[in-house]
């Protein structure tokens, strides 16, 4: 197996953690119905991208009794 051949000093050891960050998503505003979603994904709440719909959600009825 192989093994580190000297010991990590500190400052290299906390170079490396700095370089681990979660970094928040990038939104943008639907150009349809201004909702923020994920670029270059279809929009969750209407479905449409790029001006042509590409998901068709089915309309909730609702339940009478």
């Amino acid at each position: 197996m192989p093994v580190p051949k000297r010991r990590r000093s500190k400052s290299k050891k906390r170079m490396k953690q700095v370089a681990w960050k979660i970094t928040p998503p990038q939104l943008r505003p639907c150009p349809r119905c201004k909702t923020l979603g994920v670029p270059h994904f279809a929009c969750s709440t209407c479905g449409y991208y790029k001006d042509v719909q590409v998901i068709q959600f089915k309309e909730k009825k609702p339940k009478e009794a």
